[in-house]
């Protein structure tokens, strides 16, 4: 569908799909990460944890910024990404999903973190002393008693990377069909003075939000 000869789900189709790769990666990434921290004590932990919750006071072109020195083709870790893939990550694909995991990644992690830390320890002590191994520990015990924590992580993690604006428009840019997401396009809609495509998608991404939180609110819910 065009509207004043614009494809009007292009950028529909790319926010949803960063938003579910996104989702992905920064769920096991967030689960593991908090799950160990939970369970670990050491020096300096405050400060790891600090810097893991940063991008979510940050503002997102602070984040963006210096995903983009981090990523760059300047910086070494640009070149080796570039040498090993053939081509550079910024202003692709690939660069709205390492922004919408990094924005996502503190709602994430702070929500597996408290899930993990409600969980009966004497539980996960049975399983052990019955012979379970670390691994299914956690795959038997630990996660089935934090599934709804899990889920609630997850749809956070999508409706986060789904709004995610800044962070993306300085590492991915604003490139139509190519990386241009709802939030980047409403802008530039509003920009141009096109405001029948800036209502039409700012009316999708509000009924997507809209629709995830409420599947959280209810999974909230029946946690009470």
């Amino acid at each position: 569908m065009t509207i004043h000869g614009v494809d009007f789900w292009s950028p529909v189709r790319l926010s949803l799909q960063i938003s579910f790769v996104s989702s992905i990666i920064v769920l096991i990434l967030g689960t593991l990460l908090a799950f160990w921290m939970a369970r670990r004590s050491f020096h300096g932990k405050v400060w790891v944890e600090t810097l893991f919750m940063l991008p979510l006071v940050l503002p997102p072109t602070v984040v963006g910024f210096i995903l983009l020195v981090m990523l760059g083709r300047k910086s070494w870790t640009g070149q080796l990404i570039e040498r090993l893939f053939a081509t550079p990550v910024i202003f692709t694909w690939s660069a709205g999903v390492i922004a919408s995991v990094v924005v996502a990644f503190p709602l994430v992690y702070q929500t597996m973190k408290n899930a993990f830390a409600s969980v009966d320890e004497s539980l996960e002590e049975a399983a052990r002393s019955a012979g379970a191994s670390e691994w299914q520990v956690f795959r038997y015990v630990t996660l089935p008693l934090c599934a709804r924590s899990l889920m609630t992580a997850y749809i956070l993690g999508i409706a986060r990377a789904l709004g995610e604006f800044g962070a993306t428009l300085m590492i991915a840019g604003n490139i139509p069909g190519k990386t241009q997401t709802v939030p980047t396009a409403i802008y530039v809609a509003v920009d141009t003075g096109n405001y029948t495509l800036a209502w039409a998608w700012t009316g999708v991404i509000v009924l997507i939000s809209f629709l995830l939180l409420l599947l959280t609110g209810n999974k909230t819910k029946k946690n009470l």
